[in-house]
């Protein structure tokens, strides 16, 4: 039995047996077809001007800023720990018999924040039980040092400034540094 040749209708020429036949697209669908198109194009491109906008403005992290003004020396009162700084800036400015200075809110063990108990005059740290002293010493728990002092000075206009660019660290000998405290 012998085979018939099958002749796609995209062959080139045509026969009897086979006539060519039309191409089944018109003007209508030829033109929804366009428009698909040019519809996917302009959110392909929209989507790509979309990502280059956006990388023109990066994400921010806006943090408070490094220095910042505390008041006049006379504000703090003598052996006492103000605790109005540690929100805002992660600062306590403490005034003792003879200097005022400012110590970071991080415990030196694991990096929580200790809180100010002003009934034992100490900082507790409630992560790991870390005891620091009003001076900033470490007395117990696991905290492996005494907490970090900031940069503090007298700005112009009389009001302190404090500096948290500038750490001062007590086991180098750097609470010695005149920049650590202020003499009142």
């Amino acid at each position: 039995m012998p085979e018939e040749k099958f002749i796609p209708n995209a062959s080139v020429g045509s026969s009897k047996d086979h006539p060519f036949k039309k191409p089944e697209t018109n003007r209508r669908s030829f033109l929804s077809w366009l428009s698909v198109g040019w519809i996917a194009y302009l959110g392909v491109t929209g989507g790509f001007f979309t990502i280059i906008v956006r990388f023109l403005f990066p994400n921010v992290l806006f943090e408070p800023p490094q220095s910042f003004k505390i008041g006049f020396p006379d504000d703090f009162s003598k052996n006492s720990v103000d605790v109005k700084f540690k929100k805002q800036f992660n600062a306590w400015i403490v005034r003792d018999d003879e200097s005022i200075f400012a110590l970071s809110t991080v415990c030196t063990h694991l990096g929580c924040t200790p809180n100010w108990l002003p009934v034992e005059s100490k900082f507790k740290c409630p992560c790991h039980g870390s005891g620091f002293r009003m001076s900033g010493i470490h007395f117990e728990g696991p905290a492996p040092r005494p907490l970090e002092r900031f940069k503090i000075s007298l700005a112009n206009d009389g009001q302190i400034l404090v500096d948290k660019t500038k750490s001062y660290k007590w086991e180098k000998g750097e609470w010695e540094n005149p920049e650590s405290f202020l003499k009142v």
